[in-house]
C-alpha cells in the first residue's frame, strides 16, 4: 500500500538471530528517513500495564476544573503535573490546541548532579495508584526508547552506548492527553493538536484511544497512522534531526477532529530527550557538505521550544 507506515517487531531486535537484528536495524532507519515514523509490536510494555494506566488517565481528567487546577505547575513552564486545556500551541500558531494533559517526568535523587534542572512530580490525591502506576510506565517507555535509540548507533556510525549516555537523565515526559468532544461554537481554526515537529530525540506513542493522528509525507501528503491499541507508533523529533543534520528528518504531524462521533479522546506520548548538560552537535558520520546547524545545550534548546509553543514565557 502506498506510504505504508512500517511495523516493525522489537522481538526481532532483542532476542532475533543476527540477520533479524539487522533487518530491524535497516527497517528502522530506513523507516525514519521516508516517514519519520513507524510501529513498533512485539514491546516489553505489558498490555495489562497500558490498560491500566489508560484508565487512571480517563479516571484523572474526569475530575472537575478546580480540582485539576490545584495540580498547575505555573512556575516550570508546565514540566509537571496539570496543564489546562487551550494552554498550548504549535509553534508559528495563534491558534490554541483543543487539548489539556499532565506532565511526569523523571525523578532524580536529592544528590543527582541534575536534580536542580528536574522539579518534584505532581501526584494527585484523588486518582488511587496513580503515582506507582506512571513511575513504572516511565520507566518501561524509557526503557524502551533507549533500546530503539541503541539500534539507531550501527547505521549512524557511533559507539553502542552513545545514546545511553546522552539520555542517562534525560528530561524526557510521559504526558497524559486529553482531547475532549469538540465544544459547539468552538473557533474553526482550532483543531485538536496543529501540524508539528516534536522537540525531543524520539517520541514513543502508546497507540492512542481514537483515531485523528496524521503524518505529512516527504510528498506533502496527510496520511493517517493508525494501528492495533497494543503497538506504539515511534517518530523522530527535532534533537534527532539537528545531531543527524536531517538525514533523519523530523516529521510534521497533527491530530485532527473527529469526523464522526464527537467524543473524547486519550492518548500518552513519552517525548524521549536527552541529559539537560547534554550537547546537540553532529554527528561526524551525517556531515555531509557541512553542518546545518551550530552545537547548542540540550536544555537551551528545549527552552527556545518551550517558548516557541507556550509553556515558558
Amino acid at each position: 500500500m502506498k506510504n505504508q507506515v512500517p511495523e516493525l517487531s522489537l522481538k526481532a531486535y532483542m532476542d532475533g538471530e543476527p540477520s533479524d537484528q539487522k533487518e530491524f536495524i535497516s527497517q528502522l532507519f530506513e523507516g525514519l528517513k521516508k516517514y519519520g515514523f513507524i510501529i513498533l509490536k512485539d514491546h516489553p510494555v505489558s498490555q495489562d500495564l497500558l490498560k491500566k494506566s489508560y484508565a487512571l488517565s480517563e479516571q484523572l481528567f474526569t475530575l472537575n476544573d478546580e480540582q485539576k487546577m490545584a495540580y498547575s505547575d505555573g512556575e516550570n513552564g508546565g514540566q509537571r503535573g496539570y496543564i489546562p486545556f487551550g494552554r498550548e500551541h504549535a509553534k508559528n500558531s495563534k491558534f490554541p490546541d483543543l487539548k489539556e494533559f499532565w506532565h511526569v517526568g523523571r525523578d532524580l535523587s536529592t544528590d543527582h548532579r541534575l536534580k536542580k534542572d528536574f522539579p518534584n512530580n505532581i501526584w494527585p490525591s484523588e486518582v488511587a495508584e496513580f503515582k506507582e502506576t506512571f513511575q513504572v510506565m516511565f520507566k518501561a517507555l524509557d526503557d524502551t526508547g533507549r533500546i530503539m535509540l541503541e539500534a539507531l548507533t550501527f547505521p549512524l556510525d557511533v559507539p553502542k552506548d552513545y545514546f545511553q549516555k546522552m539520555t542517562e537523565a534525560g528530561s524526557s515526559i510521559l504526558r497524559l492527553l486529553h482531547y475532549p468532544p469538540i465544544a459547539e461554537g468552538a473557533d474553526p481554526n482550532c483543531i485538536r493538536a496543529a501540524a508539528h515537529e516534536d522537540i525531543n530525540l524520539i517520541t514513543l506513542l502508546v497507540s492512542a484511544q481514537g483515531a485523528g493522528l496524521e503524518l505529512l509525507t516527504r510528498e506533502g501528503e496527510w496520511i493517517p497512522v493508525e494501528t492495533d491499541p497494543s503497538n506504539i507508533i515511534v517518530d523522530s523529533g527535532d534533537m534527532l534531526a539537528r545531531i543527524t543534520n536531517d538525514v533523519i528528518p523530523a516529521t510534521t504531524h497533527r491530530v485532527v477532529n473527529p469526523k464522526g462521533a464527537n467524543r473524547s479522546r486519550y492518548s500518552m506520548p513519552f517525548f524521549m530527550h536527552p541529559n539537560p548538560d547534554a550537547k546537540l552537535e553532529c554527528i561526524a558520520s551525517c556531515r555531509g557538505a557541512g553542518e546545518k546547524y551550530p552545537p547548542i545545550l540540550a536544555n537551551d534548546f528545549l527552552m527556545e521550544r518551550l517558548r516557541d509553543i507556550g509553556l515558558v514565557k
